[in-house]
């Protein structure tokens, strides 16, 4: 690992030049979603936002995130919630410059569920199972998963999840669109670094705006034309179709 990041108790961080392999590591609690992972998470944010790179996300041992930590939830009153201490951070990671991508097999439940809703690409393990069990803890799945699962898989199956606690396993998930693919588990991690070498081969610039733009609210032509004159002018876009044109002509 190189020098952009410290030691970590519940992460497994590995830097590469064009990506961040980040492995959630409690395996004593089915990588659950601790207030220490949290404030590790925001590091891992930091660094990402100062250096912008891809990020992977996957846990150990054949689980993604089990929930969150439900002792530290059981402890938590109105004033941590008013602080939204998991939302926070899962929408600093939606907010991330570079694409994320979450590597899910076995459980992803609460959230984690809602941990993998926030990045913007999900593969999943044949293991894989999503969900938001929150209302049998007597609770809400108030970290992002009551506006982005919808979002992500439509009013119907989102409320299938949510409501009446369906899970959704990894078949399920990738009818549902909300994964990329289903791939065996001992391909899972090599399937996921295809896919970012994929993208690490695209224009980082037009990565970064393309992202930008997709995530803006409502429909904005605007914003489409001034990212589009920031690309037209750079160096990048020129190379490149330079090379695309010169293929073509051998």
């Amino acid at each position: 690992m190189s020098g952009g990041l410290g030691t970590y108790e519940t992460l497994r961080v590995e830097e590469r030049e064009d990506r961040v392999v980040v492995t959630l590591h409690r395996p004593e609690a089915r990588n659950a979603i601790s207030g220490g992972m949290i404030a590790e998470l925001h590091e891992v944010c930091a660094l990402l936002e100062r250096e912008p790179r891809l990020l992977l996300l996957t846990g150990h041992g054949g689980v993604f995130a089990g929930g969150a930590d439900i002792a530290e939830l059981r402890r938590r009153g109105r004033e941590e919630a008013l602080q939204g201490i998991n939302s926070r951070l899962f929408e600093r990671v939606r907010r991330l410059p570079m694409p994320t991508l979450a590597a899910v097999d076995g459980w992803a439940l609460g959230g984690g569920a809602e941990l993998s809703y926030a990045c913007d690409l999900r593969i999943a393990g044949p293991d894989a199972v999503f969900g938001n069990p929150e209302p049998g803890l007597g609770i809400l799945a108030a970290a992002g998963a009551c506006w982005r699962l919808p979002q992500l898989v439509g009013e119907s199956v989102a409320k299938q999840v949510l409501l009446a606690g369906r899970n959704l396993d990894a078949r399920a998930a990738l009818a549902a669109g909300l994964v990329i693919d289903v791939v065996p588990a001992d391909e899972l991690l090599a399937e996921a670094h295809a896919l970012l070498d994929r993208m690490a081969r695209l224009s980082p610039t037009a990565l970064r705006l393309t992202k930008l733009v997709v995530d803006s609210p409502g429909a904005h032509p605007v914003a489409d034309d001034l990212a589009q004159a920031v690309l037209f002018e750079g160096e990048d876009k020129k190379e490149r179709m330079t090379r695309f044109l010169e293929r073509n002509r051998a």
